[in-house]
């Protein structure tokens, strides 16, 4: 069976009149494990085994490590498919729907409980997100995401589309460490010891990192697959990379 035709186009906002079909599916899962490894997996801290270096206990991570990098899994298939500019715009997305989590989690716990309600305390352990957590979250997402599809776009065009491991892996170096660098110490130092800060930042930089590697096989697959249902391959040859813009 003859494979759809698939259209190189040098610039993402060449493309306002066509008609994508799984973009919009994209940003969906994209801002649902967003909010879903924020909300639930990002403060918990666990440990399955104990491995001691110096100070440190490696076996330390966070909870979120297992769904949190899927993000970047998808913002590397949206800035490979769709260009930077629909991957800032899903960005931008996510960013809006992180902080009206924040403001719904804090309205509800907030809110008077009914009398003889008994679930109140656990709902605020639960739900009653701090305001410094919340920071720490949407400023080191905004970052981390914005320097992942910004290395994935420019590292496309240097090697001519070639070696999407190579782009993947290595916006996931740059933006993962941007994100953990931001997050953990503004959320957690003094909180944490800072030896726990420490230890929770480099092992889940190094554990998302890895988990970005392993899931490359599915990446190459999706991003196959977009690209004949799409019928397009974009190039940010000519693209301004601003990322105070929704623009698409």
């Amino acid at each position: 069976m003859e494979q759809p035709a698939v259209k190189r186009v040098d610039n993402a906002e060449a493309l306002h009149n066509h008609r994508f079909k799984y973009y919009d599916f994209a940003m969906a899962a994209f801002v649902a494990i967003l909010i879903c490894s924020n909300l639930i997996g990002a403060a918990k801290l666990v440990q399955y085994f104990e491995l001691k270096i110096g100070p440190w206990s490696v076996g330390e991570f966070g909870a979120g490590i297992l769904f949190f990098p899927l993000s970047y899994v998808l913002g590397d298939i949206l800035t490979e498919v769709y260009g930077y500019a629909r991957a800032r715009r899903v960005v931008w997305a996510g960013f809006a729907a992180v902080l009206f989590m924040a403001f719904m989690a804090w309205a509800v716990v907030s809110m008077p409980p009914a009398p003889g309600w008994q679930g109140q305390p656990a709902y605020e352990e639960v739900f009653g997100l701090t305001p410094r957590i919340v920071f720490a979250s949407v400023i080191a997402f905004w970052a981390g995401e914005l320097s992942n599809a910004f290395v994935m776009a420019r590292m496309k065009v240097w090697s001519g589309g070639k070696h999407l491991y190579q782009r993947t892996i290595g916006s996931t170096i740059v933006g993962q460490g941007i994100d953990s660098l931001l997050f953990y110490p503004i959320a957690f130092l003094g909180v944490w010891t800072t030896s726990q800060v420490v230890t929770v930042l480099v092992t889940n930089y190094l554990l998302k990192v890895l988990w970005e590697a392993m899931l490359t096989p599915v990446t190459y697959r999706v991003v196959g697959m977009l690209k004949r249902a799409e019928g397009v391959d974009v190039y940010d040859t000519d693209t301004e990379f601003t990322p105070f813009s929704v623009r698409s």
